[in-house]
Formats: structure tokens, sequence, C-alpha cells
């Protein structure tokens, strides 16, 4: 026996959605710290006397902490959306406390396991707000899968400019002060959204108001980023300066607003017959869900896993993010070997045009597919060519090769999050997404342990000299030239199975094309 609730009125649903998807544009905007260690690497190095191998363990020590993400993915589908962003929330408030308190000397620096733990929490915590706002946003905005993946992945890219940024405005960079900003933001912001961030089974998707609402999205989005581009291109800005600065920023993360007002007001008084033909519509997919799943249409993540195209995206996804989060993870002292004493401008770099990659790929991916039926993992393939050419430059080490290295890796890597995210839903369904997003989401340690951890860790400590501390140092471009080439490699190996994964899908593109 089942219990019918009646739907919200058309025009409270539609708002409703809009403002759950507002309210996962700020998680996201708070949700990248996890992209931050190297604003903060350094004075943890020092502190503790590590080796590079063991600083770049630290950091997959962080990575690791997504390994644990399966918990939050088993969770969305039995609590709901608010009770997981409490859980991240509290989870990234202890996580980066303890380091604050490691950097900001309040207490002694902690034994290598302990600080480990914290780094483990820390990172875990944005997989649950992740999932809480992914599974939302995706279930609300079906028709949009692509367009919605890529504002909210976009939004995490930025965040670690917006934290960067607004920690040189306020504090000039001083790593306590960053922890802090990492530990208590994300935790007000969460329990903000946990007011507004809900599923809309009943909001009825208008294609022209949608695409409307997501150019009016997108181009807040732009000016965020362009801000953020102005504000790292001033070399010494002052006080004045940086406080106009954090006033423009705070209140561009806030417009948004306007967009589920505006669709409050446009949308009063309708009727609800479409409401009624997305109940009826509803149920007719309900009776064909019969049988073994196709590709395509919903899977369990035991289902998803006896596919062929599952493992390719995620060996797909590994070799992709596995090379951005070893540049990522190793900024600080790739821009140290390369005579950079300050490398916030470069991981500002990869942070804006990171969200340039992941919003432009989702919004232009979503276009060609129902243009054209072009599948989604061509996106994938061109980003690892595009990679390749990135860890080339950065072998060979010239003046600018940070310059444009740091701008290719942020648009490859943000490209691989938001089409593999969205490849992930049409491909496997949302009925258990975030079981699956989880899974996937597995080749964030794995890539870091292997490509950071490893790789970059092993042939940096080769090239290092010992110091009087019982730390090491490399300074010159052949510090990272090998880990580099080998990268490039690992580029085309990546390369072909993306175009394997865009030869088994393009039926199913073709059919999500005349299907929208």
């Amino acid at each position: 026996m089942s219990i019918f609730h009646p739907p919200p009125p058309p025009s409270s649903s539609s708002a409703v959605k809009w403002l759950s998807l507002v309210s996962a544009v700020w998680v996201q905007s708070i949700a990248g710290n996890n992209y931050t260690f190297s604003n903060y690497s350094a004075a943890l190095k020092s502190l503790m006397n590590l080796s590079q191998l063991q600083l770049n363990n630290l950091s997959v020590a962080k990575d690791l902490g997504k390994a644990f993400g399966l918990l939050s993915g088993l969770a969305s589908d039995r609590l709901p959306p608010s009770l997981l962003l409490l859980i991240g929330s509290l989870e990234g408030l202890i996580g980066y406390g303890g380091q604050w308190l490691v950097v900001s000397k309040t207490i002694n620096p902690l034994p290598y396991w302990q600080i480990s733990i914290f780094m483990c929490m820390g990172g875990n915590s944005s997989t649950w707000m992740n999932t809480a706002v992914l599974v939302t946003c995706l279930r609300n905005f079906r028709r949009n899968i692509g367009s919605v993946s890529g504002v909210l992945k976009g939004y995490v890219a930025l965040s670690t400019a917006i934290f960067t940024d607004l920690c040189f405005a306020l504090f000039s960079n001083d790593p306590s002060s960053f922890l802090a900003l990492l530990a208590v933001v994300p935790f007000a912001v969460c329990l903000i959204a946990i007011l507004f961030l809900r599923e809309t089974p009943f909001a009825v998707d208008n294609e022209t108001e949608d695409s409307q609402y997501f150019w009016v999205l997108n181009a807040i989005a732009v000016a965020v980023a362009v801000s953020l581009l102005a504000f790292d291109s001033i070399p010494n800005p002052t006080s004045s300066l940086s406080i106009i600065f954090s006033i423009v920023l705070l209140i561009l993360l806030v417009s948004p607003l306007v967009i589920p007002i505006h669709s409050f007001l446009k949308n009063r008084g309708r009727s609800g017959a479409a409401v009624e033909a997305l109940l009826a519509a509803e149920e007719v997919v309900e009776v064909e869900g019969n049988g073994n799943p196709v590709i395509g249409e919903d899977h369990t993540i035991v289902e998803a896993m006896k596919t062929v195209e599952f493992w390719l995206l995620f060996v797909s996804f590994l070799f992709g993010v596995g090379t951005g989060l070893a540049v990522m993870n190793n900024m600080g002292q790739i821009g140290l070997a390369l005579g950079y004493d300050d490398v916030s401008s470069f991981i500002s770099l990869m942070s804006i045009w990171g969200f340039f990659g992941r919003i432009l790929s989702g919004s232009a991916s979503e276009y060609f597919i129902k243009k054209a039926g072009m599948a989604r993992p061509l996106w994938n393939a061109a980003s690892q060519i595009l990679m390749a050419i990135g860890c080339i430059l950065l072998a060979i080490g010239m003046s600018s090769s940070l310059y444009i290295g740091s701008i290719i890796v942020g648009i490859c890597y943000g490209v691989r999050l938001a089409i593999s995210v969205s490849i992930a839903s049409e491909t496997f369904g949302l009925k258990d997404y975030g079981m699956i997003y989880n899974v996937l989401i597995l080749n964030l340690p794995l890539g870091s342990c292997l490509f950071s951890g490893l790789l970059a860790g092993i042939l940096y400590d080769m090239e290092a000299t010992k110091t009087e501390e019982g730390g090491n140092t490399c300074m010159g471009a052949h510090c990272y030239r090998l880990v580099f080439v080998v990268m490039a490699c690992s580029c085309v190996v990546g390369l072909g199975v993306d175009l394997l994964l865009f030869i088994r899908t393009k039926r199913l593109y073709s059919k999500i094309r005349d299907g929208r």
C-alpha cells in the first residue's frame, strides 16, 4: 500500500528545483578544498621535516579519503541530502581543524600517522558534499545532465581560486589562516544549504526556460572566474582593493538567487497538467523497467560493474585524473624547482581554467548531443591529447612552461571531471548513481597514489639532495622531467581507452539525441 503525497504547485516545484541548484552551487564553491594542498604543503614539510616522498604520501592520504566515499554512496539512497551535507561539513571541520592546530603552532607537530588521519578526513568530507548535490541535482534536471554537471563541477574548480584569493586578500596567504578558512567556511555554507537542497520529483522540465536560466547561471559563473583572474593579475593589491574584491566576489556568489525568485514569480498560476503528464510518463518507465538493464537504463552498482563500458570509463578516469592530481599536488615543489617562491598564482590558474574546462565541456557536449548525437567520451579523448601536450611542455621546462602547463592541466582535468560525471549517469542511469559515482572516484586516491605518491615522489627524491634539517630539495627543470615524460605516455594509453568507449557508446548517444 502506498500513500500519495500531492505535489506542490508547478510554480513552487520549479522554483524549489532551481533553489536546490543554487544551494548546490554554493556547496560546490567551497567543496574543492581537496585541491588546495599546495597552498600549505610547504609549511607542513618545514614544520615536520618531511622528505618529498613523505609529503606526497600525505597528499595521497588526503585523496585516500575519497576511497571512503563509498560510504556516502551507500547512504545517498537511504539518507536525505541534508544529512549527507551535515556529515561532510562536520568531518571537514575536524579534518582541516586538526591540520590548522599544527600549522598555526597551537599544538606541537603531530606524529605522521595522526596528521595522515586528519588529511584523510578532510579529503573524505568533500565526498559527502559532492554526493549530496550531484545526486539531487542530476535527478532534478534529467534532461540537462551535461549543463548541470558542468556548472557544479565548474564551481568546484573555482573554489580553489576562491579560497586562495580570499585568503590572500584578507590574510596575505598565511597558511594557518588558509586552513582556518578550509575548516570553518564549508561548515557554515553547508548549514545554509541544508535548508534548501532537496529532490523535486514533480518539477517539470521546461526546455526553453531551463536553457535561459542555465545561460544566466553560466554568465554569473564566468563573471566570478573573470573577477578572480583580474585580481590574480594585480601584482601587489592594496588592502582597500582586496576588501572591494572580497565584497564583489561574495555578491556574485549570492546573485544566482535571482533565478529561483524569477522562476517562482513567472510560473505562478500555471495548472497542474504538466505534473499529471510527468506522473504518467514515470509510470510508463516503471512498467518498461523489467528484465536485465541495457546500456542507458538504470543499473545497480553490481550490474554496472559487469559491463565493459564501466571498466573502460574507470580506466579512462584513472589516467585522466591521475596525471592532473600529480601536477596539482606537486605544484608547490614544481614551482620551487623552477625558481618560483610563490606558486599561488599557478594554483589559481589551474583552478580558474579548470572551471572553463568543466563549464564549457558540459554545455558544449550537451549541445552537440542534441544536434548531432556526438558521444561524450570523444571530449575525454580530446582532453587526453591536450594533457599530453601540457606534460611535454612542462618536461621541457621553458620560462613560460609553468604558466602554459598550469592552464592546460586545469582545462583537461576540468573536462575529465564534468564529462565523466555525465557519461556515468547517462550510461548507467540515476537509480544507484550515488554508489556508481563514488566507485568511479576511487580513481582519485588510486591515481594520486600511483602518479603523485609513487611516480612523482620517488623520481623527485632520486634527483634531490639532502638538507641539513633532514628533508631534501631539488632545483632545476630536471627535477620533474622524467615524471612528465611518463605521464605524457600514460595520456596516450588513456586516449586509446577513451576512443574505445566512444565507439561502444555511439548508439546510446544517438538514442539520447532522438529522445531529447
